[in-house]
């Protein structure tokens, strides 16, 4: 049920024509939207994402536990991005974590999760009618940095597997609005746990478990300026096998685990001081099976250096 936790604030799709890339004040961007930051130039910074739910699908039937009460995770991500060319970035991040139940006797998690390197392509651009189409290739790569236990869901800090993925972006843009569409597929390794013997749909005698992986497609609209940015994001995503929860059973990490989010993303530059940004924005659950109905809010501040030998005069 934590997929939905883990996969928080990311998946957003932001579009803008690749000249303002060249211009100052530069923008940060994600591995998930089409905005590039221009070469040599380099965005740090930290995002808060505070998430919680009461209700989830047990498979997909829709219930509460009273012995877990609200589940809550605060996020703290530090991430960054530096650009190689102005058509190739690097982008990572590296999430502390920590979960609470607020019901029961199970202990809450914490600790540094995973970290995300990811390689981000603008492969084409072009003008159609009145605006500018462009396609990005993402490859990306996660790992974990520390020995957190996955089987302990859904006050696990995470599922402990090593991922790769590959995502095509594509957008449009005319004036200052914007349409955009990604899908992504995400390849997982098997992972260990600490237990000799464990039942899926049969049981099994060994620690290693079979990650099923992972698809998610996403639709992004909304506005972007020099100085303000807002989107609407709706996103599904999808475990290609797995099994569901039995009843009245706490979560497997290789259960499946499908849903459907909405949500919305603000971003605002500073005029008067140059390179600095804020971000802040939510999404919702609105469907789901074997994840918890989570609310997510979230906010960040980012500043973005310019390492770059010329100068503007």
């Amino acid at each position: 049920m934590m997929k939905s936790i883990l996969l928080y604030f990311y998946r957003c799709c932001i579009v803008i024509c690749c000249c303002l890339a060249f211009v100052k004040p530069a923008h940060a961007q994600t591995d998930a939207d089409a905005l590039m930051i221009p070469k040599n130039f380099y965005c740090a910074g930290l995002v808060y994402t505070n998430s919680s739910w009461k209700d989830y699908w047990e498979g997909t039937f829709k219930r509460n536990n009273a012995n877990i009460g609200t589940l809550s995770t605060n996020t703290y991500t530090l991430v960054g991005n530096y650009g190689i060319t102005n058509k190739l970035d690097i982008l990572f991040s590296v999430p502390y974590i920590t979960t609470n139940a607020s019901a029961g006797t199970l202990d809450g998690q914490h600790g540094v999760q995973d970290l995300t390197l990811t390689l981000k392509w603008l492969a084409l651009q072009t003008e159609i009618g009145k605006g500018i189409f462009s396609v990005h290739a993402i490859a990306e790569g996660s790992t974990p940095l520390t020995n957190y236990e996955p089987n302990f869901l859904p006050l696990s800090i995470g599922l402990h597997s090593t991922n790769a993925s590959i995502r095509a972006l594509v957008n449009y843009q005319t004036g200052r609005f914007f349409v955009a569409g990604a899908g992504q597929y995400v390849r997982r390794s098997d992972i260990n746990i600490d237990q000799n013997a464990y039942y899926t749909t049969e049981e099994i005698y060994s620690n290693q478990v079979y990650m099923p992986n992972v698809t998610n497609f996403l639709f992004s609209t909304g506005y972007r300026s020099l100085l303000f940015n807002a989107e609407a994001i709706l996103s599904q995503t999808d475990t290609r096998g797995g099994f569901d929860m039995r009843k009245n059973d706490m979560p497997f990490p290789s259960n499946r685990m499908d849903m459907t989010t909405a949500g919305v993303l603000f971003k605002y530059s500073f005029n008067a001081v140059s390179g600095l940004e804020l971000t802040a924005g939510g999404n919702r659950v609105l469907a789901g099976r074997n994840v918890g109905q989570a609310t997510s809010l979230f906010g960040g501040v980012l500043y973005i250096f310019d390492f770059s030998k010329k100068k503007a005069k």
